[in-house]
């Protein structure tokens, strides 16, 4: 049974890094948007201009880009045990539009899991990784721009997802291992018969009291 899952918060919030853990752990394929438009951007064709210039400016890039280039992930990656959407998706319209197309191969979103932090905390973590790695869309300013950006356009996700009793909130705050752990916790849950915690679901299977 396929597993699709949501990681949602704010840039620099740890998406990528938890991402990659449960990639490790699990088995699933990331979809990271961030990482697919990096790579459009080093490639230098007309797409990846377009796209350079709007990350940039730290505006959005256009629903249609974005949704043309998980669609292309999903179909070459039809026999993928599940996806965990990384960056993905940032408007309610994009939401709408992953359900579609999740629906249309018989696959739904299974769980979102938000990342709550301070965006005072990403404003430093962010200035420390712009001088430790140098990317462009880490410029503080232009980061600025994207993170109010996030908080106008991107915050409607959650009673979208509340709605439909996928949301789970992880203090982001908290180290690394703690938060992996917090995530583990979720994804074991929606691992067993209808969100069953996995040890009463291991009793229950075994016959243990």
């Amino acid at each position: 049974m396929a597993l699709n899952l949501v990681l949602f918060g704010p840039p620099a919030a740890g998406k990528g890094t938890q991402a990659k853990r449960i990639v490790a752990e699990r088995g699933l394929v990331q979809l990271s948007t961030g990482d697919m438009l990096r790579a459009a951007v080093k490639s230098e064709s007309e797409l990846g201009r377009k796209v350079q210039d709007i990350m940039k400016a730290g505006d959005l890039v256009s629903d249609e880009i974005v949704i043309a280039l998980i669609e292309e992930q999903l179909d070459a990656q039809s026999d993928a045990t599940g996806f965990i959407f990384d960056g993905f998706p940032r408007t309610v319209a994009q939401a709408e539009a992953l359900d579609s197309v999740l629906k249309k191969r018989g696959e739904s979103v299974d769980s979102v899991i938000r990342l709550k932090v301070e965006d005072d905390a990403i404003l430093g973590r962010i200035a420390k990784r712009f001088e430790e790695q140098g990317r462009k869309d880490d410029n503080p300013e232009t980061f600025k721009h994207r993170l109010d950006t996030y908080n106008k356009q991107t915050a409607p996700l959650l009673p979208y997802y509340s709605a439909q009793g996928k949301l789970t909130e992880v203090d982001g705050m908290a180290d690394i291992e703690t938060v992996a752990a917090s995530i583990s916790e979720v994804l074991d849950r929606q691992a067993s018969p209808k969100g069953e915690p996995k040890q009463g679901f291991f009793a229950r299977l075994f016959g243990s009291k």
